[in-house]
């Protein structure tokens, strides 16, 4: 368990920020430009010797009593939002400098399983500068986790990708996501990427700690501003079923019931998350199964709440135990004669799933 309580201040900004990160999964650091996010990264680094406060990661007390451990005594790995990779030395070579920092007797990893993890083998002899944005950022990654890190942290790692770039990387940060046994701490301000790697959310306002919890809570609470956000979005951890290779379907179960979500391959894990946008959730009163949408499912209501929009009203549902949201507009609810309580069916389009 990663435990800290700083206090940071700054010309215009002050930093006041206590909390707890699990010792594993992702945490994501979430929240507008200059909330802190990255300056919360940096006190963990160790590279804001200002800071005052307490950090303790696994027991050991990084900093405590006024005294802190200084950046090349925590065992930290730190990917930066432009890889920052030795133009000078090959993929090999930045990944080898990673590696020789750890004395042999603490190194977690090996160079090959870093490369096969991350799908390096085909770049191992070329230059940063004759990599794409997101093998770099790849190769950034391996070069951080060959430090055999206690904490590995991600300064917005996609920031400053294209979307074709983007895309490429993100299947292999799920991947890290479902290998590592360490703590990741990713900042960002993409929901979507919140939404698709993280477990855990902290979410920060002007330096302050707004709220902290599981991610699939948070998403849906209304008290806070990112149900109310266009982008509005729940999510939904699932087990495969099979795979229906005539259709390009993925059948999944979860405690709510089943799901159908195209895919191009049956996927390496036995579990996926998907992801529904509140905007794409329809709600009726009865299972009618005719019109193109795949996936029908029992709902109960438990909340509505207005939108920033005049028309909307948000609406929170549960699936099973599975707690969902709904962007409808207020007339659909008086015609429906929606209340709280009220059983409802919900469908959405399989398309509409990522």
């Amino acid at each position: 368990m990663i435990e800290f309580d700083f206090h940071l201040q700054r010309p215009g900004f002050c930093l006041e920020l206590a909390g707890r990160i699990p010792p594993r999964g992702v945490t994501a650091l979430f929240g507008h430009s200059g909330c802190g996010k990255t300056t919360l990264l940096r006190c963990l680094a160790g590279l804001e010797p200002e800071v005052q406060g307490r950090l303790s990661v696994n027991g050991q007390q990084w900093q405590a009593g006024g005294r802190q451990w200084p950046p090349h005594q925590r065992a930290v790995g730190y990917v930066f939002q432009e890889g920052a990779l030795f133009p000078h030395l090959t993929v090999t070579g930045n990944l080898h400098y990673g590696y020789r920092r750890v004395p042999a007797d603490a190194r977690r990893l090996q160079p090959g399983e870093v490369v096969e993890l991350l799908g390096l083998a085909p770049l191992l002899h070329r230059y940063p500068h004759e990599l794409s944005g997101g093998q770099r950022q790849r190769v950034a990654i391996g070069r951080a986790l060959l430090t055999s890190p206690d904490l590995l942290l991600m300064d917005e790692p996609l920031a400053a990708l294209d979307a074709l770039s983007k895309n490429e990387i993100l299947p292999w940060l799920d991947r890290l996501h479902q290998t590592l046994d360490i703590p990741v701490v990713y900042v960002t301000h993409a929901i979507e990427e919140v939404a698709r790697l993280a477990d855990h959310m902290l979410l920060l306002e002007q330096g302050r700690l707004l709220a902290a919890g599981p991610l699939q809570s948070l998403l849906t609470r209304t008290d806070l501003p990112l149900a109310h956000a266009d982008n509005a979005t729940s999510v939904i951890e699932t087990k495969v079923v099979r795979f229906e290779s005539e259709y390009h379907l993925l059948h999944l179960t979860f405690d709510g019931g089943e799901l159908q979500v195209p895919c191009t391959h049956a996927p390496e894990t036995s579990t996926v998350r998907i992801r529904v946008a509140a905007r794409d959730v329809v709600l009726s009163l009865s299972a009618d199964s005719r019109g193109s949408a795949l996936n029908h499912l029992p709902a109960r209501i438990t909340g509505f709440n207005n939108d920033p929009h005049p028309a909307h009203q948000l609406v929170t549902l549960t699936l099973g135990d599975t707690p969902l949201l709904a962007r409808i507009t207020r007339k659909s609810r008086d015609q429906l004669g929606l209340q709280t309580g009220q059983a409802v069916h919900v469908q959405f389009k399989a398309v509409a799933i990522s």
